[in-house]
């Protein structure tokens, strides 16, 4: 240092500080063996708290205003340098200015999951992020429990220790709500103010409190937010029989549009299939999508005595309706023409060499290779040989 700043720093006139970090809870007044003369002016602005420490000790504390420093207003300070009578000489201390402005830039979030016991899901594993801020209320305590002697004492050395005090809070806050999961984002607000409150009363005794706590978001694992999604999409889709319904009628319009030949078949599988769901839909089903218990199965009527054995009068048989005529597709040029009966085949152009195809066989094939097709083709005239 400078000759010039150690003879000004003699006699020091004005004490105050013009904090332009926004980040310095604790200034300490720099001084080089400096000593504040009798009467010099102390300036305490509006959120600050000057305080005097003599060897150590906590003397005096003021307020916002101005001051004009003497024995009178000094009366820890005038005790511990044992000023008895008036005193106008120049006196060493140490001044320390406090923050009293609210710091409203820490944030917070929960490195490990909170477990929480839900009424509805049973134990649920929940994260949390949000901001809070935070305000010196007791300077004295400050200093004396965290700050002690550091000439710049600044937020990030107490965010650490905040955050552990809120997630600590947080999961207890959480765990004793009695808030079902479902309506935690109701009840965000009113556990933001109950932690609020505890942490105040946690840190009163380092001279700090939380007036402001804010809750962000409480997420869900993705597998618990999943099942979540599940649930709210039954809830929409509402009584499932009429569902189930709806999805049935889909199935057995499509499966009506998909042609002939193998389409028809796929088509009579799904409406096979539709049927079977919209069946499976129409049962009862118990309260909670349980399924309701099926009646039992009717018992057999016991055996009568055994009788004497009568004679079975014979029955006339039964008609018996005739099987369905086979239709059968031809292949010529390309193009598929039927269904023919048997007896039009002749007609419709049958040759040896005619593709064919009818219900049962794997794929066309020549009429040739077809046996049931061979007496017709035994009176089938030969084509004619060439002009």
């Amino acid at each position: 240092m400078a000759l010039f700043d150690k003879i000004r720093g003699e006699f020091i006139d004005i004490v105050e500080w013009l904090d332009d970090s926004r980040d310095t809870l604790v200034w300490r007044f720099p001084r080089y063996d400096n000593e504040i003369k009798m009467g010099a002016r102390l300036i305490v602005r509006e959120s600050q708290v000057a305080v005097f420490v003599n060897e150590g000790r906590i003397a005096d504390a003021f307020a916002p205003g101005t001051y004009t420093l003497e024995t009178r207003n000094l009366p820890v300070l005038s005790t511990l340098k044992g000023w008895k009578h008036g005193f106008h000489s120049p006196f060493k201390a140490e001044v320390y200015f406090v923050s009293t402005r609210q710091f409203a830039d820490f944030k917070w979030g929960t490195r490990n999951p909170i477990i929480v016991r839900d009424p509805e899901f049973g134990p649920v594993r929940l994260r949390a992020f949000g901001a809070y801020s935070a305000r010196v209320t007791d300077a004295r305590a400050l200093l004396r429990e965290l700050a002690g002697t550091d000439p710049q004492f600044r937020t990030e050395e107490v965010e650490g220790y905040l955050r552990q005090m809120v997630v600590g809070r947080l999961a207890h806050a959480l765990a004793t709500a009695g808030v079902p999961l479902l309506d935690l984002a109701a009840g965000q607000h009113e556990i933001s103010r109950r932690i609020a409150r505890a942490l105040t009363e946690d840190l009163a005794g380092v001279g700090l409190s939380i007036p402001a706590f804010t809750i962000e978001n409480i997420s869900l694992p993705p597998e618990v937010e999943q099942a979540l999604d599940k649930r709210s999409q039954m809830g929409i889709v509402g009584d499932l029989g009429e569902y189930a319904r709806f999805q049935a009628a889909g199935a057995l319009d499509g499966a009506a549009g998909t042609g002939e030949g193998v389409g028809l078949g796929i088509g009579m599988g799904m409406g096979a299939a539709a049927g079977q769901h919209l069946a499976a839909a129409l049962q009862p089903q118990a309260p909670h999508g349980r399924q309701a218990p099926q009646p039992a199965p009717p018992q057999a009527p016991q055996a009568a005595p055994p009788q004497a054995a009568q004679p079975v009068p014979p029955h006339p048989p039964q008609d018996v309706p005739p099987p369905l005529p086979r239709t059968w597709y031809l292949g010529v040029g390309g193009e598929q023409r039927g269904p023919y009966a048997e007896k039009d085949l002749r007609a419709a152009g049958l040759t040896a060499d005619t593709l064919v195809w009818t219900s049962g066989m794997p794929q066309w094939l020549p009429a040739r290779d077809v046996p049931e097709l061979a007496a017709l083709l035994r009176d089938t005239p030969p084509p004619l040989p060439p002009a």
